[in-house]
């Protein structure tokens, strides 16, 4: 019986290409999906930068993003009270005996939780109103006291999860957030979910 070692040396090329094929299609695919969550964390690292207030900063990534329509930042208030930073007093700038408010938040948009954030903060700053907000509703901080018109102070930016923060958090921030003249208002410490790189579910 004679092979035809021609046709059989032909197909030997297409059976390795195959194997290689099988093999490097996951890799690629892993390859483009680390680079899309790349360019996307550092786009939402960029967004975060740009606005003194997170939660306008969720609103308009939530917009861009396509996460939910409308883009609407809802906050709710979670039980429990914490010690502040060590470092808080020097941060904010006042006494050691200083009457701070404490607050700790969920901030979604849609079904989708994006962050969890705790912040304590000097209620004498604020006016009668808003400390009667920030008491009996659910209100955003920063929308609450957004006519005092703070700036945000960045302490440290980390991709590692503060003892704070909930699972699945890929970004923690902690700032300080000051008023014009300078006093500090408030020390916050603010968890970011992956919910905030994850594609939008089709709609």
């Amino acid at each position: 019986m004679l092979v035809d070692m021609t046709s059989k040396a032909a197909l030997f090329p297409a059976v390795s290409f195959l194997r290689v094929a099988s093999i490097a299609a996951p890799l690629l695919a892993a390859g483009c999906a680390h680079r899309h969550n790349s360019e996307v964390r550092a786009a939402f690292q960029r967004e975060l930068a740009s606005r003194p207030s997170a939660t306008e900063s969720l609103r308009q990534w939530c917009e861009a993003r396509g996460i939910a329509r409308p883009a609407q930042i809802r906050a709710r208030r979670l039980a429990g009270t914490a010690s502040p930073p060590a470092e808080l007093f020097d941060r904010l700038r006042v006494p050691a005996d200083t009457a701070l408010g404490y607050r700790q938040v969920e901030l979604s948009c849609g079904g989708a939780v994006l962050s969890s954030a705790q912040l304590w903060y000097v209620p004498a700053l604020l006016t009668p109103a808003m400390r009667k907000t920030l008491d009996e509703t659910d209100t955003p901080f920063g929308q609450a006291v957004s006519a005092l018109n703070f700036s945000r102070e960045r302490m440290s930016e980390s991709v590692k999860a503060d003892r704070a923060c909930p699972a699945r958090t890929i970004l923690v921030h902690k700032a300080v957030l000051r008023l014009p003249n300078g006093d500090g208002l408030a020390l916050v410490i603010e968890c970011y979910t992956r919910a905030n790189l994850e594609r939008p579910r089709a709609r």
